[in-house]
């Protein structure tokens, strides 16, 4: 199974269905299902300030090392300056992201929560050899 470790609290608003674009320094060929990891860092520097993302996770519990969820990547956008102008639009999809020209943003739909896996995340995508626990997990909120 692929996965992506996603910083916290990031990977939890993916599960909860307030995020859908993950951004990244990176772009990815990948396409389709893709389970997503809470990794056991702490909120981006860039966001401590940020009173839109700390209001919106005002009481919501952390997933720290945990695989939380699984949607499908459908695209792999280069932000573009058409790009940013469309989703300046969104304000909550962007001020949950670092949208920047160069940078891309990684489209989910179709997430559905898990019963959280604890695990230690890596970098890129990575392979999850747990399948018995995958298969095995319930829908959870």
């Amino acid at each position: 199974m692929k996965v992506i470790s996603i910083k916290e609290p990031f990977a939890t608003l993916i599960r909860n269905g307030d995020k859908r674009v993950e951004t990244r320094s990176w772009k990815t060929n990948y396409r389709g299902e893709l389970f997503i990891h809470a990794s056991g860092k702490s909120l981006a520097k860039e966001f401590l300030n940020n009173d839109y993302v700390i209001n919106l996770i005002d009481g919501i519990d952390m997933n720290y090392g945990n695989i939380i969820c699984r949607g499908n990547l459908v695209d792999c956008v280069y932000m573009d300056e058409s790009f940013l102008n469309a989703i300046k639009e969104d304000e909550k999809e962007y001020n949950l992201g670092l949208y920047e020209i160069g940078r891309y943003a990684w489209i989910f739909e179709d997430v559905e929560p898990i019963y959280p896996i604890p695990v230690k995340g890596q970098l890129n995508i990575w392979n999850y050899d747990g399948e018995y626990e995958i298969m095995n997990t319930k829908k959870h909120r």
